[in-house]
Order: structure tokens, then sequence, then C-alpha cells
């Protein structure tokens, strides 16, 4: 009886802390016209108390900082921009980075890409949590990010250059 009870004590333990402890994996890919180009790694996305750990494991990029969104639609076609614009569902219209308030709710801390091409350094999103990911894409841009719509629209990352669907 005693053995019962600590292995249903053991079972429950896993399945509450399974509950709260919410954790993706994000298949990239380089973009392309059909939506599915190359495979260059995974982001890992987890739940936090100061908000959503992002931990990439990817390779060749440029070297830099990117711009990195979740944006409004789970598609990656036609060079990612069938993923339309970063998601916004206060429809705030700003471009305020993920530390500010009053802006676009998928604005990503930068990414950042060491000069070997790889991109591993985790960043924290503060407003978001796995549960906002599910519907959406995850996009990374050719260009930098200045959390500003000034002086080019949407921080100026430019061009998609890769996208993970997370469904």
């Amino acid at each position: 009886m005693r053995q019962w009870k600590l292995l249903i004590t053991l079972v429950l333990t896993f399945f509450c802390f399974s509950a709260f402890a919410k954790s993706i994996s994000i298949r990239m890919h380089a973009t392309v016209a059909n939506g599915k180009g190359p495979y260059i790694g995974t982001v890992i996305a987890s739940d936090t108390k100061r908000g959503l750990l992002l931990i990439p494991k990817l390779n060749g990029l440029t070297p830099g900082y990117h711009g990195f969104h979740l944006h409004a639609i789970a598609s990656c076609m036609n060079f990612g921009k069938a993923a339309g614009g970063h998601w916004d569902p206060k429809n705030t219209g700003k471009h305020r980075g993920p530390y500010r308030p009053g802006g676009h709710q998928g604005d990503l801390p930068r990414l950042y890409v060491a000069p070997n091409g790889k991109a591993t350094r985790p960043v924290l999103a503060p407003r978001l949590s796995v549960n906002n990911l599910r519907g959406h894409a995850l996009i990374i841009h050719a260009g930098g990010d200045n959390y500003s719509d000034h002086p080019k629209k949407l921080g100026g990352g430019g061009a998609r250059i890769a996208c993970g669907v997370i469904r």
C-alpha cells in the first residue's frame, strides 16, 4: 500500500510540474518562395517567472544583430511575407520593442549571431508566454532592430530571412 501511495505521489508531482513548465521547440528554416527552405536549427521557447525565454540553436546566419519577431499568421510562404505583420492583438500599430508597453506584443529582443554564423544567446520576452506563440510564425529579419518606427518602420529589420511556424 505504501508503495502505491509513493507511486501516485510521484506521478501527480510530475504532472503538476509539467503543467507549469511549458516548453516548445520551433523548427526554423531559411525563407523561400514556397515557404520551407533549408533547415537552420531550432528555437526553444520556455515559460519563466519573468516571461518567455527563447534559446536559439541556429546556424548559417549573417553575423550581427537581427530583428526577431512573432508574426500574426502561421505561414512562411512567399519568403515569410505571408506571416503578415508583427503580432499586435491590441491593434496599437506601433513598434516599441519588447520592453516598453503600448506596442506590438510580438516585438522580441534582438537576436545576436556570432561571427561564425551561429545564434545561441538566449533572449527574454517579458510580455509573452508559450501559449501566445501558437498559431503564429517566428521570423528573423536580415537587419537589426532599433525598437522604434523611426527612422524606418518596424525597427528597420528589412527582409525576412528565416521563419518557423508554431502550431
